[in-house]
């Protein structure tokens, strides 16, 4: 038999460690809890004109969210992305792999959520957007990670198998514009004036007009001389 107090004192240890542990539950759970959602009605590979949600938790409670940048999946291009719909204010801004939208803080605590329009999804089983969220006091989540097992996983949007028939669509303008070759030096170089062209003539053998006026006078001086000898000569001498 254990002493009263022993007894006690064991009871008083199993209960402190097992509210150590709970809370580590706890805190470990809410870290992998808070993170950006993503979803859509037509997640469906080479659907179109596809609007997903996104839902950026917030993990601070001293600021709120000012910023989310995303960085689009393959197959999906800056150009084909549409802003749908955000927190007041927030506006969307297209960039070289994605696109941000940002506006004023909302309150603390509260999420970020928004929309996106997508001209057209790709043939893909799914969608990975790596997201930095940033803070108005510059503090920034990472949600970058491809391991859905990682601490900080990037939302991932599952698709369906395309439709029968779903093909892909022709690339849009911006994108086709961007993709086209640059013109080379032959093709933008202009081609010579017809005055320049005659100028060139002229240097490569030809007589100018210039050359044309010279050969005439000489001509006509040339044949003065011919007609006053011939006088001359007929002039019966003195």
């Amino acid at each position: 038999m254990f002493p009263a107090h022993s007894k006690h004192s064991t009871a008083r240890r199993l209960s402190l460690v097992t509210s150590a542990a709970a809370t580590a539950v706890l805190l470990t759970a809410g870290v992998a809890a808070a993170h950006v959602e993503v979803e859509s009605d037509k997640a469906q590979a080479l659907a179109e004109n596809v609007e997903i949600s996104f839902d950026a938790e917030s993990e601070s409670d001293t600021a709120g969210i000012t910023r989310i940048q995303v960085s689009l999946p393959q197959g999906i291009a800056p150009a084909d992305v549409t802003y749908g719909e955000g927190p007041e204010g927030w506006k969307f801004t297209a960039a070289d792999d994605g696109y941000a939208v940002q506006g004023p803080a909302v309150p603390v605590g509260q999420n970020a959520s928004y929309s996106i329009v997508v001209r057209q999804l790709p043939d893909a089983e799914e969608l990975a957007f790596k997201t930095l969220q940033t803070y108005a006091d510059g503090s920034t989540d990472r949600w970058i990670e491809l391991d859905s097992n990682g601490q900080n996983p990037a939302p991932v949007l599952k698709l369906k198998a395309a439709a029968p028939g779903a093909k892909p669509m022709s690339p849009s303008p911006t994108e086709a514009a961007s993709a086209s070759p640059t013109p080379t030096a032959e093709a933008t170089t202009p081609s010579p004036s017809p005055t320049a062209q005659a100028e060139e003539k002229d240097d490569d053998g030809g007589l100018s007009a210039g050359a044309w006026v010279g050969v005439g006078l000489a001509v006509v001086v040339v044949a003065g001389g011919a007609v006053y000898l011939v006088r001359r000569r007929n002039t019966p001498s003195a």
